[in-house]
């Protein structure tokens, strides 16, 4: 077994990586930029090396930065996490060359996977279905119109190298089609760099269902059923569960033998995500992407199947056999992740800063993984996520009951957060009949300025004070020996009287 792995990642997931390296008997190395040198990770980690600047492309994305951390370190392999550098065919490639094991697929099957016209002609082979819509790159606005006809509007514009929404437009009729276009093709190019597009049907009363699936260099392949991520907020996951209450038996054992069948046709190891749309009224289910990575949701898939998936990874890619078969996977009872941002509930921009207060939630059947604590300065530079709370019932009731409760518990003083609108969630009769869809938050939500009922009132009188304070302040009158006396205006007043 490996005796030391590198984690090329911050934040919670880092500290999941290196709990998984510490029950195993593997030292960690943790690795930070600028920004992160109080995070806990560098604290928890056996070591610590700094990789650069705070903004990522100086310090998490510097290739020779990290590889150089391994050299100096001497581990023998490198985590990635999700994000920063764990779908990077050319960083998977640069540690195979340097003689250090990538935790997670091979460089090619990243590449695969990774060009989205590519991966949908991939699978369309391997007989997974997928939405109808172009047959490649669509070059103009015009070709777009022909397209669309085929198809049937309403139809979704799409960046070929996009991700979380960017690069993507939702069409109605033709009359939409070229400003749309532009639309797309400048965001992708500004965000990825790349401005090629594709056309996809747009599937009515959609539902996001993943299949979480694992390979090893055996040539097994196993799938551990589904993630329901429908609830999205700017098309990024907030909530998810598993199992979905929307998905039937039959059709979810459906598509766990068609993601390992997908899995083995491209000859997959590791941890891997097939990303479906799903019409909740009619059931049929179409292929979106492969996410060849950790997800960030994992944690629910654990809570339900009782299989370690870093752990398993690190085994994998040490070259062991996967630990369990596809006969040893049963989904038991219910889990749902809540993911905590800071930011603001309403508008979700965010809100990084100094934590006063810090107290996560306990108690049964409750999982925090989190890398907040008091007095410290969340980054402006990363992604504002800072824990995740994911709670299990016997039931989906139970479960949200749960993690109600939790939530009630959890106090992060100093910042906003998300959590009132994961109370407001909770509380909605959508959400709790399971007939959500991804347009949840646009369209079913209602004002979330309603999510303020869920606020403690003492938070609104701490407010009024601090308001108070500050107004004080401003005025230059908030010393006490400068706040004007009642007594020496009464005495001034009758000595003008004479």
């Amino acid at each position: 077994m490996f005796k030391k792995i590198l984690i090329a990642n911050r934040g919670e997931i880092a500290l999941r990586v290196i709990r998984a390296c510490r029950e195993l008997g593997i030292k960690s190395v943790a690795v930070f930029s600028e920004a992160d040198r109080n995070s806990l990770h560098v604290i928890l980690a056996d070591e610590a090396y700094f990789v650069g600047p705070a903004p990522s492309k100086e310090s998490y994305l510097n290739v020779d930065n990290i590889v150089k951390a391994c050299k100096d370190s001497g581990a023998e392999a490198v985590h990635p996490g999700y994000g920063f550098l764990s779908e990077n065919t050319d960083f998977a490639a640069r540690l195979k060359k340097e003689g250090i094991a990538f935790i997670g697929p091979s460089p090619e099957c990243i590449d695969m996977m990774g060009d989205k016209i590519t991966a949908k002609k991939t699978m369309q082979k391997a007989g997974v279905p997928t939405v109808p819509g172009s047959a490649g790159l669509v070059p103009t606005a015009e070709d777009a119109i022909k397209v669309a006809k085929e198809v049937g509007y309403p139809i979704l514009i799409k960046a070929t190298s996009g991700g979380g929404g960017k690069g993507m437009r939702l069409v109605h009729k033709e009359s939409e089609v070229k400003a749309a276009f532009k639309a797309a093709q400048n965001e992708a190019r500004n965000f990825f760099g790349d401005d090629q597009v594709y056309i996809e049907r747009y599937v009515q009363n959609p539902k996001h269902i993943e299949i979480q699936v694992f390979g090893d260099k055996q040539g097994n392949v196993i799938h551990l059923y589904e993630r329901e991520c429908s609830i999205q907020r700017r098309h990024q996951k907030i909530i998810e569960e598993s199992p979905s209450p929307s998905v039937p038996k039959d059709v979810r054992e459906k598509m766990g033998d068609i993601s390992v069948k997908a899995a083995k046709a491209i000859g997959y190891y590791s941890a891997g995500t097939f990303e479906f749309i799903f019409d909740s009224i009619t059931k049929e289910f179409f292929f979106m992407e492969m996410n060849t990575r950790l997800q960030v949701e994992h944690p629910i898939t654990e809570m339900v199947t009782g299989v370690d998936l870093v752990k398993e990874q690190i085994n994998v890619a040490f070259g062991k056999p996967l630990s369990v078969k596809q006969t040893d996977i049963v989904q038991r009872g219910h889990a749902i992740e809540a993911r905590i941002c800071a930011e603001d509930p309403v508008t979700f921009t965010p809100n990084p800063g100094l934590i006063r207060r810090c107290r996560h939630p306990q108690g049964p059947f409750i999982r925090v993984d989190s890398y907040a604590y008091p007095d410290y300065e969340i980054p402006i530079h990363y992604d504002p996520m800072i824990a995740k709370l994911i709670a299990w019932g016997h039931t989906r009731e139970e479960a949200i009951q749960r993690l109600n409760r939790a939530l009630d518990e959890f106090t992060l003083t100093g910042i906003k957060t998300n959590i009132p609108l994961h109370k407001s969630i909770l509380d909605h009769k959508k959400f709790l009949d399971g007939s959500y869809t991804t347009q949840f938050i646009e369209k079913d939500f209602g004002d979330l300025k309603d999510m303020f009922r869920f606020l403690d009132d003492r938070v609104f009188l701490i407010s009024a004070a601090i308001e108070a304070y500050n107004g004080y302040k401003e005025r230059g009158s908030w010393k006490h020996n400068e706040l004007p006396s009642k007594w020496k205006n009464v005495g001034r007043d009758k000595a003008l009287r004479g």
